[in-house]
């Protein structure tokens, strides 16, 4: 019988997600029907307009095979000046349109009395079970998706994660918090992630090889290489800047590595930190910018935070999913119904 483990020894926020992180919020769109499965998940930074109090960041890859679309002003800036959004590889344009045009709604100068604005959408191939060919994300599932923004929200089989597949089982949508205490300050660290990778006997689940038991009850193709990515989002209340949040996000790697990824050849792994602690005004009215944050030196618990927070995340996907059925009859089923009867 499977048991949902907590990783690592910091607690986690009462709602154990990134919304745990005052003011951060997730919304799904949800297309589920025979062929088609996918869907977009959208993460709000703050309950403003980020285009016009932008909030810092930083983007790290570890395996480039992806599609995304915003990273290079994120590394060029160190802000976020949108929502960010994950979908499936083939409606990233789709979702960047809905993302423009929901920020020209709120801010009719962009393009004309004002620059243009970055649209940013994190990627992953859901074609195994979404007939991804039939393009059926539009830019109204953004707005659907923004719109249902919510402290509260589903996990698993859900929004962009509708159609994904990780350690050939059913993947998608998983989140978790850890509080993190500096100088007696406690800080909260939120990661939400788009989980699409792995092979099954690789699985690991808090430190123990699961994967090759599961071999046993269940025959997938195991033997073809790794072709999927994931997307990891982290939140934190901390005061931090880009360059800071650059280092969070690549302590996302070990939570990853932990549950038995290698960052296979045709696997995109990314991840992204943004810090709610301050906002960058898009119209300052002074000329320098006047911020605090954390000593370097005083780090570590927000990394150990970080490392436990995306592991958990992505065991929660796997333990939130559902069996799906899609395109051309092709299933994944879930963590629990792939163990059903069987102690691990």
């Amino acid at each position: 019988m499977l048991t949902l483990p907590h990783i690592g020894v910091l607690p986690s926020g009462p709602l154990n997600a990134i919304s745990d992180v005052a003011g951060v919020t997730v919304g799904h769109a949800t297309l589920a029907q025979d062929s088609i499965q996918t869907g977009v998940t959208v993460i709000r930074p703050h309950t403003g307009d980020p285009f016009r109090d932008k909030v810092p960041a930083a983007a790290v890859v570890f395996n480039g095979f992806g599609k995304s679309i915003g990273l290079v002003q994120v590394q060029e800036l160190g802000v976020l000046e949108t929502p960010i959004a994950l979908t499936n590889t083939l409606s990233v344009g789709a979702v960047a349109t809905g993302q423009i045009i929901s920020a020209i709604a709120a801010n009719p100068g962009i393009g004309r009395t004002d620059p243009t604005v970055n649209p940013l959408v994190f990627e992953c191939n859901d074609g195994y079970l979404n007939d991804i060919q039939a393009m059926a994300v539009t830019a109204e599932h953004y707005r659907q998706a923004l719109d249902s923004a919510a402290a509260e929200f589903s996990q698993g089989a859900v929004g962009a994660g509708r159609g994904m597949s990780s350690f050939d089982l059913k993947g998608g949508i998983g989140s978790a918090s850890r509080y993190a205490t500096i100088g007696g300050q406690q800080y909260c660290v939120g990661a939400l992630v788009l989980a699409n990778f792995g092979k099954l006997p690789a699985l690991t689940l808090a430190g123990q090889r699961v994967g090759a038991q599961l071999l046993a009850l269940n025959k997938p193709d195991s033997a073809t290489p790794e072709m999927g990515s994931i997307i990891m989002i982290i939140a934190t209340d901390a005061p931090l800047d880009a360059r800071q949040l650059g280092r969070l996000a690549t302590r996302c790697g070990i939570g990853l590595a932990r549950t038995g990824s290698i960052y296979g050849h045709g696997s995109g792994d990314l991840a992204l930190a943004f810090s709610t602690a301050q906002t960058v005004p898009y119209r300052p009215l002074e000329p320098v910018r006047h911020s605090s944050s954390l000593q370097d030196n005083l780090l570590d618990p927000l990394f150990e935070a970080v490392a436990d927070s995306t592991e958990q995340a992505i065991v929660n996907a796997l333990f939130a999913a559902e069996t799906v059925t899609g395109r051309d009859g092709h299933q994944r089923q879930s963590l629990y119904d792939m163990a059903a009867g069987q102690t691990i």
